[in-house]
């Protein structure tokens, strides 16, 4: 049966089959449609995942951050006709803090089949690791840029977290995790635990979770451009 199927990507430079099962392969190769957020990456994910894929055969729609959200409801026009067809986010599971969720949304509504397959959630692999509480919690994507602002935001999150038993998760740009580190030591008290994940299902894979007293004695190893994601509980 055709339906639109959300395939997950991996986190980082990491072997297709240590976090992707044969299943996902072999819906794969079925489909002809995707729906991506960057063709480029795309097609090198595909590649990857079977190098004699035959990519020119392949039609691709953009859903990235300039992509004309207006246009999201033709991308489907080959599932409405019996064709089945693929989401493909950056890196994870698809419609989970991606613009692939807006796809979703219209499929649903229209009473198409969505098949989510297995694969790799930063944010489920985080919190399994930390520690933390795993009964609730909340991801909150990018904290504001503006210092002020940040400061007063990751104060609103620490008290949630302290009053409701909630573990809360933000995430951003790898260049900036320095910088964000240093604001949480500066916002937070120093009885918050912090788990810093980073470079998930990598070879560059570091994952702790330290009171923010304990993080200010021995610091924040360089993840340089790693990508990481922070919880604080």
């Amino acid at each position: 049966m055709a339906a639109l199927y959300l395939i997950p990507v991996t986190l980082g430079d990491t072997p297709i089959d240590k976090v992707l099962p044969s299943h996902n392969r072999d819906i794969i190769l079925s489909i002809r449609h995707f729906i991506v957020e960057e063709i480029r990456t795309a097609r090198r994910f595909l590649k990857a995942v079977e190098r004699s894929i035959d990519i020119n055969a392949l039609t691709f729609y953009e859903m990235g951050k300039h992509a004309d959200a207006a246009r999201f409801s033709q991308f489907l026009a080959p599932l409405r006709r019996g064709e089945s067809v693929g989401v493909i986010s950056e890196a994870g599971c698809p419609a989970v803090a991606d613009p692939g969720a807006d796809i979703v949304a219209i499929a649903q509504r229209e009473g198409l089949s969505v098949v989510p397959l297995v694969g790799p959630s930063s944010i489920l692999l985080s919190v399994m690791a930390s520690g933390l509480n795993g009964q609730s919690f909340a991801f909150h994507g990018y904290l504001p840029i503006d210092a002020a602002e940040r400061v007063k935001r990751l104060r609103q999150l620490e008290a949630r977290a302290m009053t409701e038993k909630q573990t809360q998760l933000f995430i951003e740009t790898p260049y900036r995790n320095a910088r964000l580190f240093a604001d949480i030591l500066s916002a937070c008290a120093p009885k918050t635990r912090l788990c810093v994940a980073a470079g998930l299902t990598t070879e560059a894979e570091f994952i702790r979770t330290r009171t923010l007293k304990e993080w200010k004695q021995c610091g924040l190893p360089d993840l340089g451009k790693t990508p990481a994601i922070f919880l604080i509980g």
